[in-house]
């Protein structure tokens, strides 16, 4: 079997597979062709691919030649059809793309649609690159804030620790939670899941509660639709929280929606002048009415920097644990003896599929 390893667009650093993950694959006798500078943002050079083993080449061979193909986002260069491809595709946000691969008879896995299971987890990438994210948003938080982060107490007076506030408590949040305590902040969580207030306050922080939020124990780890009622007592606890907070991070978003606005205009304009907002859900909408995908803006003096790939700030890594994933899922879909055996059986295999034979066989995106 062959896989190929494509270069990923301009503005992504990240690669589906480091040097390290690729000597994984050839030492079962699998072929690994890489286009050429696919790993340079991750700081992995072509040498080091052909030292693990792999053939460096351009992106038509690698297509033509390859049986499975690994690139994160949707590749540029035409896929031939019967081929297989692996990444994160984002299929609830791009029907046009997955129509296109249904056409051209692509049999495509998008590990983002992965059934949230124990059994998943080893190959979860919405966990792996979310918890770099979460560090990457304090940290970002941190080198724009005009302030300190911890208290300290100095001849020349005493510095006030900054106010830190988390909206959404998922795997981003929690380790937004764990960096924000290590730096010395004070730090409020608000989720609508109650049952994660435990973890919260294990790691040290306030959990702001709401009472009456829907169920969302069989959400498989995503945040569900509220009433309208529940919705009206969230967003004044929330805007008594925001008045208080510097530093505001927010990450709820529901897959295949709009993400929802938690923080109104009227909550931005209650801000101190120099406060933060980061927003991680600024690629399905974001959380403000004003953030802007991939940009930082200032609004009545509060900075509100808008971005969903926080974890390309930390290529190395994020690629290192990113190309992990897919070596958990690859051993799902092969052989001992390093053949493609695609087990329809398998609910993780049939979970995370959304094209094959000419057709979008994922229930979520045919409904």
């Amino acid at each position: 079997m062959t896989i190929g390893v494509l270069k990923e667009p301009a503005h992504e650093t990240r690669v589906s597979l480091l040097a390290e993950s690729v000597s994984a694959l050839t030492k079962k006798g699998i072929t690994v062709l890489v286009e050429a500078g696919a790993g340079a943002k991750a700081f992995c050079n072509d040498a080091d691919y052909e030292k693990a083993g792999a053939k460096i080449s351009n992106a038509t061979e690698i297509v033509s030649a390859s049986d499975v193909i690994l690139s994160i986002h949707a590749p540029a260069t035409v896929v031939p059809s019967g081929k297989t491809l692996i990444g994160v595709f984002q299929p609830l946000y791009n029907p046009a793309t997955v129509k296109l691969f249904a056409e051209r008879n692509n049999t495509v896995f998008s590990l983002d649609m992965l059934p949230r299971t124990t059994r998943a987890q080893a190959m979860d990438v919405l966990s792996s690159q979310a918890n770099i994210a979460g560090y990457k948003a304090v940290l970002t938080a941190a080198a724009n804030y005009s302030r300190y982060f911890p208290m300290f107490m100095t001849a020349a007076g005493s510095i006030k620790p900054a106010k830190l506030l988390i909206l959404g408590a998922g795997v981003a949040g929690l380790q937004a939670i764990a960096t924000a305590k290590r730096l010395g902040a004070v730090v409020e969580v608000f989720d609508t899941r109650p049952a994660v207030k435990e973890e919260v306050m294990s790691l040290g922080a306030k959990f702001v509660e709401v009472e009456g939020a829907a169920d969302a124990s069989k959400a498989g780890g995503y945040a569900v639709e509220q009433s309208e009622e529940f919705l009206a007592r969230q967003k004044a606890k929330i805007a008594e929280s925001i008045a208080k907070a510097d530093i505001v991070i927010t990450t709820a978003q529901i897959p295949g929606k709009k993400a929802p606005i938690l923080i109104t205009e009227e909550m931005l304009q209650a801000m101190r002048a120099g406060s933060i907002v980061i927003d991680l859900a600024a690629a399905t909408g974001g959380n403000t009415p004003v953030t802007k995908n991939n940009e930082t803006i200032v609004y009545h003096g509060v900075t509100i920097i808008g971005n969903s790939s926080l974890q390309s700030g930390m290529p190395s890594d994020a690629s290192k644990v990113y190309g992990k994933n897919v070596l958990n899922f690859l051993a799902l879909i092969t052989t001992k003896e390093g053949a493609l055996n695609l087990n329809w059986e398998d609910d993780l295999v049939k979970g995370s599929c959304i094209t094959h034979n000419n057709a979008i066989v994922h229930e979520r995106l045919k409904s």
